[in-house]
């Protein structure tokens, strides 16, 4: 059974891929978990201490920012040669400018000088100037506790819809000892913000005896939070730029902390994890490790998939091809789709493909030219019978109808019918006798001719009928143009052939066929049939001259027409062409060599014989088949 378990290509190079990157995630996961958890405990001291510099540092900034706001509400307070009403815009102002701020007190000499608030901050946590006092009156600042050069910093609640903290320092205003203390409640927001920003680490900013200052959870500053296990870390107040780690217990858990001085206000930034948590971030590191790999493991199953992809479909187009082409059909192309051995196999495979296409059209036109050899020759056959049993009846018209001419006065209209039945008559036997020849492998007798006595005869014949189809026939002929070698009935039976097709082809509708004939040259002449009609289309116009092709209804062409005048053209040593745009008409142009011409058949007289002249020395020649 295993030997009929089929396993295409891809799926062998999908495994070997996805084996293969298995291994080599695996080893690195595992060699990755092994470090890490070697590392785990230095790893968390060291992330704790960063982020609490880093917290540190920037709670340094914004209360710097907090100092430098406060000497500017100072400049403003203590001026005493500003007018009121212009100080209080610009008090106003500086609220607008410094949003955080919600109300200043200026303390000068140990008393309060003048204090001014936010109504906006106060009234949008629902509270009143009169509460904001009530705060100031139960938690009075402690001046004295306001050195001077250095910043003040202390919790200050208003609610836990406001959650602030006061800021003081101290200014001194002369040399003799006279001072000044600015305090400002501000809101807590940055300070919350910055201590709210990690996920995995407990952030907050106490001062040196553990009250809250700042803490993720507002609620925990506005009841006025502790952590007491500060104060008995060692060496808190000599520390400044660089950050310390301490494990603790807080209520029966195991913590890590990492603690950083902040440059103002004598405060602390705290961050701390429990240690199991350090733990869980290995365990999440290691989760994280296994969906990486997952992912790439599923990732290089798409990816191993698309390339297998790649290289088996040309392999499978080129069998799907193969076996259409065992079929028996040749035109199936596959196109090369990399430079490589497989688009260099497609490459050969087209070649193949186009040369056996190439041989079955040979073969198939090979045997149609076979059978159209067949056909031809019984159609000879046919043909060399019925114009043998045709001459018999001709040569009795003949007969009478120059019987008649003998009977009949010359200047009367009969004698011209009369001897119009007797030319066309002959010029029929002619015609049965050259296809006889045809039959038979003769060749037709080529004379010297007149080229435009040929197309005035041509249309003498088909005037008539072109008249009653509406169609008007004009002649265009260029007098005293040289003779030609040729048949002057092979060449009328073109002629009439192009004018009959000229007025089928309009199908009853009025218009016009042009015969013209010129000199193009010395050794050339060409005469012309165009009409009016509908024109032919372009790929018509490449197989026209082929036996057997027409257009017409079933019934009413054989398609030979103007393949025999391609052959008689041919035979002249002349050309055909064809000039038509669709819905513009169409043209004939026939060029034919002259008498003189090197390119000229050969004659079998040197006389210049019009075909007139040739119907009454062929009928001084005819015996008589009437008795006396």
């Amino acid at each position: 059974m295993l030997k009929n378990l089929r396993f295409p290509i891809r799926i062998k190079l999908l495994v070997s891929l996805l084996l293969l990157i298995t291994i080599v995630v695996s080893t690195i996961t595992f060699a990755m978990a092994k470090l890490f958890h070697t590392d785990k405990t230095a790893y968390i001291h060291d992330l704790t201490s960063v982020i609490a510099l880093h917290t540190a540092q920037e709670a340094s900034s914004l209360l710097v920012a907090y100092q430098e706001r406060l000497r500017v509400f100072f400049r403003f307070m203590y001026e005493e040669d500003l007018p009121p009403d212009h100080k209080t815009r610009l008090l106003e102002r500086l609220f607008e400018d410094f949003q955080e701020f919600v109300a200043v007190t200026l303390y000068v000499d140990g008393a309060e000088r003048s204090t001014v608030y936010d109504s906006k901050s106060l009234t949008s946590a629902g509270l009143t100037n009169e509460d904001l006092l009530a705060y100031r009156a139960k938690n009075p600042l402690l001046l004295d506790a306001v050195k001077s050069g250095q910043v003040f910093i202390k919790n200050a609640a208003l609610s836990d819809k406001l959650p602030c903290f006061t800021i003081a320092a101290s200014y001194k205003l002369s040399p003799e000892g006279k001072s000044a203390v600015m305090a400002a409640v501000v809101r807590l927001d940055e300070l919350l913000r910055l201590a709210g920003r990690s996920k995995v680490f407990e952030t907050f900013v106490v001062g040196l005896n553990g009250d809250l200052l700042a803490h993720r959870d507002p609620r925990k500053v506005a009841q006025g939070g502790r952590l007491a296990w500060i104060s008995n870390v060692k060496g808190l107040g000599e520390q400044h730029a660089l950050g310390t780690t301490v494990e603790y217990v807080q209520d029966g858990e195991q913590m890590v902390a990492g603690l950083a001085r902040v440059d103002v206000g004598g405060l602390l930034a705290v961050v701390q994890i429990p240690k199991a948590a350090a733990y869980l971030t290995a365990r999440e590191l290691l989760n994280n490790l296994l969906y990486v790999a997952l992912a790439l493991l599923v990732l290089s199953a798409v990816i191993g998939l698309f390339w297998s992809r790649l290289i088996t479909k040309p392999m499978e187009k080129l069998s799907s091809a193969a076996k259409v082409v065992g079929s028996g059909r040749f035109d199936v192309r596959v196109k090369p789709s990399s430079r490589d051995e497989i688009g260099d196999l497609a490459h050969s495979f087209n070649q193949m493909a186009e040369g056996l296409d190439t041989r079955e059209r040979e073969l198939k036109a090979s045997q149609a030219a076979l059978v159209q050899s067949e056909k031809m020759a019984a159609f000879g056959q046919l043909g060399a019978g019925i114009a043998h049993e045709v001459k018999n009846p001709l040569a009795g018209i003949i007969g009478l109808a120059q019987l008649l001419l003998r009977k009949v006065d010359k200047d009367g209209p009969l004698y011209k019918n009369l001897e119009m039945i007797e030319k066309e008559a002959k010029r029929s036997k002619q015609i049965t006798e050259n296809l006889l020849k045809f039959a038979r492998g003769e060749k037709v007798a080529f004379m010297k001719i007149d080229l435009n006595a040929v197309a005035m005869d041509s249309a003498a014949i088909v005037d008539h009928q072109l008249g009653i189809n509406r169609i008007r026939l004009e002649r265009k002929l260029t007098p005293g143009l040289p003779p030609i070698a040729g048949n002057g009935n092979q060449l009328q039976q073109v002629l009439m052939n192009l004018m009959i097709n000229a007025q089928q082809a309009m199908e009853g509708s009025p218009g016009t066929v042009t015969l013209s004939t010129r000199l193009l040259n010395a050794e050339t002449l060409e005469i012309r049939v165009a009409d009016t009609g509908p024109g032919i289309p372009q790929d018509i116009q490449a197989k026209i001259f082929e036996p057997f092709f027409t257009t017409k209804p079933a019934g009413k062409g054989t398609g030979l027409g103007l393949s025999v005048s391609y052959g008689i053209i041919k035979d002249h040593k002349g050309d055909i062409r064809i000039e038509s745009t669709p819905g513009k008409g169409a043209a004939f142009i026939i060029t034919l060599p002259s008498a003189s011409s090197p390119q000229a058949p050969p004659v079998q007289e040197h006389q210049t014989q019009h075909p007139a002249q040739e119907h009454q020395t062929q009928r001084i020649k005819e015996p008589s088949l009437v008795r006396k």
